[in-house]
């Protein structure tokens, strides 16, 4: 990556045992998908009026070369680490659909004609 992982917290103090864990879940990433040139992690916990435990904001910023990918889970889950995995195992999916369109392997339709 050619810019530092950046991870944000929002409403919640700052936890190594969590920005450990995002560093694991981006270096899997960026095994799998080298062409990641920069990746930020915001988790956040919104303020909650309800009734119902507190549930987690996860969203990923990934670059790579031409594309900005995005993946938001709000009000994921109770579970912090829950919410962070179903982001990341979102932003895998995102990659390798990039990852197919820039080798040409998916099918563009195409345009009906009226």
């Amino acid at each position: 990556m050619n810019k530092p992982l950046q991870v944000l917290f929002q409403g919640i103090e700052r936890s190594a045992a969590v920005e450990d864990h995002v560093r694991e879940k981006v270096a899997k990433l960026e095994h799998l998908h080298p062409q990641i040139t920069g990746c930020r992690v915001t988790i956040a916990l919104p303020h909650n009026h309800q009734q119902q435990g507190k549930l987690f904001d996860v969203r990923v910023d990934i670059s790579v070369p031409g594309k900005e990918l995005v993946v938001n889970r709000e009000r994921g889950d109770e579970d912090m680490y829950i919410t962070l995995r179903d982001a990341f195992d979102a932003a895998k999916r995102q990659l390798d659909d990039h990852a197919r369109e820039q080798r040409g392997e998916v099918k563009h339709h195409a345009a009906k004609e009226a």
